[in-house]
């Protein structure tokens, strides 16, 4: 499944170093080398001997399987996160420039494209040299781009997590699998917006049911939802559930992220516990592999993660169904 291009949730990338691209427009290269699985994939599902390898050459690459695209889409996406990291002062001022209301970029559009557009907008912010850097950057994640969206038309599985690991979630919704499919949800202490310490055993361990939600300040859709989440945190609190926000932008404990959302969840009426954690906990990974926004995990009261994730407001008639089956289920699965 392709995910929608967050502008500020790369920004926040930059501060967690996690990075997943997105497709574009699709653009063909040209002297292109093919690779079959024997030759290019190691154990480790990585491009043997790509690993210092330059990116037109990545670029260039061709494979004809599906375990080698998505060895050749992780190596492109890493590339892509250096590029933003390389110089992060600069592409945190050029977010920052950018028109939060534009912050999600749908799929199909080119998000170098979409970053050299930001950076002519705001090109008065800055010198010759440090435009020389961004657009040369935007340029090359525009030709990064235009390969994912290649591959990922090619081999639709390329862009999974190829680690394995259980922060990787079934591609569509509405798709039954069983209660032990997608693990526990990762354990963690935190504290909740207003500096009250939270652990998930406790917090998960208390109710029947937990509708867990992955919003940022700038997600339109997000904030657009907050007020139906507090109806149902109304609804479930009934049935001896809650629902709990978690803000990206407040996961490390940002004191302006955390105002900001404090304001936002309180225009829209929301009360529910908003939480945060370190990203460099298990619990901070797993919020790092959250590619769509908002996203939304039904967690039972073992601690268990039910069925596959809401991905996309729940205000949407099919998501808003989906999310009552999962907590039925949800309350079910406390009843054992």
């Amino acid at each position: 499944m392709k995910k929608a291009k967050l502008l500020t949730g790369i920004a926040l990338a930059l501060t967690m170093g996690s990075l997943v691209a997105c497709g574009g427009k699709e653009t063909k290269a040209a002297g292109t080398s093919k690779v079959g699985t024997s030759a290019a994939v190691s154990a480790s599902g990585s491009l043997d001997g790509t690993a210092s390898t330059d990116l037109d050459t990545l670029l260039n690459l061709e494979v004809d399987n599906t375990e080698t695209a998505m060895a050749l889409h992780q190596k492109l996406t890493e590339a892509e996160n250096a590029i933003l990291t390389e110089n992060k002062e600069l592409w945190e001022k050029v977010f920052l420039a950018a028109d939060k209301g534009s912050a999600m970029i749908e799929d199909g559009s080119n998000y170098g494209d979409f970053l050299l557009k930001t950076i002519e907008d705001a090109k008065g912010q800055f010198s010759e040299e440090e435009l020389k850097t961004l657009r040369a950057g935007a340029e090359k994640i525009q030709k990064i781009e235009g390969k994912l969206t290649i591959l990922e038309q090619k081999y639709p599985e390329s862009g999974a997590k190829p680690d394995g690991g259980n922060t990787g979630v079934p591609a569509e919704n509405g798709k039954p699998v069983s209660e032990s499919s997608l693990g526990s949800f990762p354990a963690f202490e935190g504290q909740d917006l207003d500096g009250n310490a939270v652990k998930s055993s406790e917090l998960f361990g208390g109710n029947t049911v937990t509708v867990v939600n992955f919003w940022f300040t700038s997600c339109r859709p997000c904030v657009e939802e907050l007020s139906a989440l507090d109806a149902l945190n109304k609804q479930l609190a009934e049935k001896g559930g809650a629902v709990v926000g978690i803000n990206s932008f407040t996961l490390d404990g940002d004191a302006a992220a955390i105002a900001e959302a404090k304001d936002v969840l309180a225009k829209k009426g929301a009360s529910y516990r908003n939480l945060r954690f370190d990203t460099n906990t298990g619990a901070g990974k797993f919020a790092m592999g959250i590619y769509s926004f908002p996203t939304s995990y039904v967690v039972d009261q073992k601690g268990n993660i039910v069925g596959e994730p809401i991905v996309g407001a729940i205000t949407e008639k099919k998501q808003a169904e989906r999310l009552n089956q999962l907590i039925e289920q949800a309350l079910a699965n406390s009843k054992k």
